[in-house]
């Protein structure tokens, strides 16, 4: 689960990462309405940044910066109400419904700060560089000698001196090292205490002043623990995540949409996985990710088809079920039922095997119904390529 700049600058303020003072603006009254809250401290202006789940926002024209009320006001309502297409959103972007308006500041110079799960050492990976500002994939494809890393011992936890190695490669003052030590230990404290997954300060900056400013802020979390957080599922935003993926988790559905045309209804990741390998394979291209748990039930088993449907783009539906915790025969009648009630018109591949497989073919033998049954894997992938003419 993402969270926006603003909500996580709100953890960043909890946990003693120095932020900018900041208003979020839903519209544009209330962003003039922010010119007087803030203009005690503004340094000439504001900056106005769109609230949107996407990097690369100040490249595709989302973050603005205005000068006087009248302009604070009408750059909002440039934005707000828009949507915003950068490299990250796809072609048809994603809506901006809040800003988040900031004082301009002056910047001696732009630092990375971020942190992320190194799955192969299994271990977190405290990163930063002195490009601050830029794509850091880009600094570390082409500049790796500029990223440095700390690798954290969950024994013991990310250590002062580990911070104090990163301050004073990144060329600070020993004041400054002081500041970067308590942001990187109170960095780590949030990923650690709120289940991150990745977090990134992209620009740290250090201002004219000498202080340390967390200018920008990106989280990602761990849905395997929100129910550790039930605050964050109020902070979802649902109109920046793909509405099909969005239902889905309201029935219990693991859904990614993508480009293809073959809708995959499995049970199971790994076998998910290996029926778009052979969809893949066979020449075809899936149109999903679809797991509906190995417990899945007829009812499930029904709003997977209305999911699957309501994608345009599909032409052929493979269902592929391993009948282990559930039997076979159930999951057939679960799709006889869903077929019929759904009414559905495109063919249908279904490949089932596992507790009752046998009772389980012969219900969609007689079904009467445009069912297409296969007796493996890779004949059921072969049969839905075929049934979309690919």
């Amino acid at each position: 689960m993402n969270l926006h700049e603003y909500q996580t600058k709100q953890l960043f303020a909890n946990y003693g990462i120095p932020i900018p003072d900041g208003v979020v603006a839903h519209s544009a009254h209330e962003a003039r309405a922010a010119a007087q809250t803030l203009s005690g401290i503004h340094a000439g202006g504001w900056v106005v940044k769109s609230q949107v789940h996407a990097g690369g926002r100040g490249k595709a024209g989302g973050i603005l910066r205005a000068y006087t009320a009248a302009e604070l006001e009408d750059v909002a309502d440039r934005l707000l109400g828009k949507s915003l297409i950068t490299p990250q959103t796809g072609p048809a972007g994603l809506p901006v419904s809040a800003v988040l308006i900031e004082p301009l500041c002056t910047i001696a110079r732009e630092l990375y700060l971020g942190a992320v799960i190194d799955r192969a050492r299994q271990r977190i990976v405290i990163m930063a560089s002195s490009a601050g500002g830029m794509d850091i994939e880009e600094v570390a494809a082409h500049h790796p000698e500029q990223l440095l890393t700390v690798v954290v011992d969950p024994l013991v936890g990310l250590q002062a001196y580990q911070c104090r190695q990163i301050g004073f490669a990144l060329d600070l003052a020993a004041v400054q090292v002081g500041s970067l030590t308590r942001i990187m230990l109170n960095l780590y404290r949030l990923f650690i205490e709120k289940d991150a997954s990745l977090l990134e300060i992209n620009p740290l900056v250090v201002t004219a002043q000498g202080d340390l400013l967390a200018i920008d802020a990106k989280l990602n979390l761990d849905e395997n623990a929100l129910y550790r957080h039930p605050v964050f599922e109020a902070w979802r935003d649902t109109t920046q995540e793909d509405a099909k993926e969005t239902t889905a988790r309201q029935f219990g559905l693991n859904y990614i949409t993508l480009d293809g045309n073959i809708a995959c209804m499995v049970n199971g990741a790994g076998l998910a996985m290996a029926t778009m390998d052979l969809i893949k394979l066979h020449g075809g291209e899936p149109a999903n990710f679809l797991d509906v748990g190995g417990g899945t039930t007829a009812a499930k088993v029904a709003e997977a088809f209305k999911l699957i449907l309501s994608d345009q783009k599909v032409k052929a539906v493979l269902v592929n079920i391993f009948g282990g915790i559930v039997r076979c025969d159930l999951i057939a009648e679960g799709i006889i039922n869903a077929v019929r009630d759904v009414g559905v018109s495109i063919p249908v591949i279904v490949r089932l095997e596992g507790t009752h497989v046998v009772q389980g073919k012969e219900l969609l033998r007689s079904s009467g119904l445009s069912i297409i049954t296969a007796d493996s894997l890779d004949e059921a992938a072969r049969k839905a390529v075929g049934a979309v003419g690919w």
